[in-house]
């Protein structure tokens, strides 16, 4: 059996006369930039994540420099952010000409620890970039609190989380502003590239609308440098089509992770861990074992795709070694850069395509011709 690691086929098969008819109007209409569709879905959104105010953007990235630019941030300042992430957030404060200053994860929930945020803080600290990694949402709370102390802006990367909740509210709406992204393969993804910033200020707003254009206010007159990053008409139109299914995608990849731990729960991983004021989605179902790299061997060989997400830690990326920072400095997203493996994940995926991961996570542990049978007995685990 050959089960991927997402899979799109499957649920467009399924939209499809519905993805038809949204792209035939957007066609018809002839307004492929900033159309009708556009104000739509950023109202949609922007209502279901609990804010004011969406502005659609041309990816996840761009919704990240934008807010960056947005907010004033700038050269001399400093924005503590997750080592373990995409690069894109870091690269966000980099393009701005501030500096990066990584804080370590909490290892149960592979999101920054709070701890490791109030140690860094410097007087030059403006910002804080929260990742809510896997659909994880973060431990909100502590942040918010360190971040109205210090008289810090909080940013919510919440480019893998549509639709986790903290304490009652969405992600990406906690924060000064929240960023989202539509890539294909998110919970709520488009047929190309796609974002979406989201916030509560009307003063920001209106200040992104115009980055999003060139910096343009009104048209061909520029007081800043923007860019062009706008979502466009036909993305808008496939995310409208596919957003009424979010929350049914969202409890079948809720259901797909019960069956994983309940099916793993007695073999040497770590499953995914979901705290008491939080909401998981599922972006990624994660496990961690010090035999990564052989489980996933073991699983190519019999049809399974993993992925790593994510095999370097940021801070030891070539691109930042600029900042000095050295092996060892973040133990625990280290640690986790070489353990986790992210299991088929799709709210199309079949049960019996679940249990054949598993039963193949089972053989690999089991055994004895996969070396590793010891280890079940010799392992920590922690179950959802």
């Amino acid at each position: 059996m050959r089960v991927p690691l997402f899979e799109l086929t499957r649920q467009n098969r399924r939209l499809w006369p519905e993805l038809q008819r949204a792209i035939k109007k957007v066609i018809d209409s002839g307004v492929f930039i900033m159309g009708d569709e556009v104000r739509l879905i950023e109202n949609q959104i922007a209502e279901m994540i609990g804010v004011s105010f969406g502005i659609g953007v041309a990816n996840g990235s761009d919704a990240l420099h934008l807010s960056v630019q947005a907010c004033g941030i700038g050269p001399g300042d400093e924005v503590i952010t997750t080592p373990f992430t995409f690069v894109a957030t870091a690269e966000a404060i980099v393009r701005h000409g501030a500096t990066p200053v990584f804080a370590d994860i909490d290892l149960s929930t592979y999101n920054i620890s709070p701890e490791s945020i109030a140690a860094a803080v410097t007087s030059r600290t403006k910002a804080i970039i929260v990742v809510h990694l896997y659909g994880n949402p973060v431990d909100m709370q502590p942040i918010m609190d360190i971040a109205e102390e210090r008289d810090l802006l909080v940013i919510e990367d919440a480019a893998q989380a549509i639709g986790a909740e903290y304490n009652g509210k969405m992600a990406g709406s906690i924060g000064k502003v929240g960023c989202l992204s539509f890539f294909p393969t998110k919970n709520l993804g488009c047929f190309g590239d796609g974002g979406m910033i989201l916030t509560d200020c009307e003063k920001l707003t209106s200040r992104l609308r115009i980055l999003r254009l060139h910096g343009s206010d009104p048209k061909y007159f520029h007081a800043e440098l923007g860019c062009n990053s706008r979502l466009d008409t036909l993305q808008a139109a496939v995310l409208d089509v596919k957003l009424k299914y979010l929350d049914e995608w969202t409890q079948r990849r809720r259901q797909i992770a019960s069956m994983y731990s309940n099916l793993l729960e007695d073999l040497p991983v770590v499953l995914p861990k979901e705290t008491d004021r939080g909401k998981h989605v599922y972006h990624q179902y994660t496990i961690r074992t010090a035999y990564r790299d052989e489980l996933r061997s073991y699983l190519e060989a019999n049809g399974v795709e993993t992925g790593l997400y994510y095999p370097l830690a940021l801070h030891m990326q070539k691109v930042f070694s600029y900042l000095g920072y050295e092996k060892g400095d973040f133990a625990n997203s280290e640690l986790a850069s070489r353990e986790v493996l992210s299991l088929p994940m799709f709210p199309e995926i079949k049960d019996k395509e679940v249990e054949y991961v598993c039963d193949k996570i089972r053989e690999f542990f089991t055994n004895p011709s996969t070396g590793r049978k010891s280890a079940v007995s010799t392992t920590v685990r922690q179950v959802l």
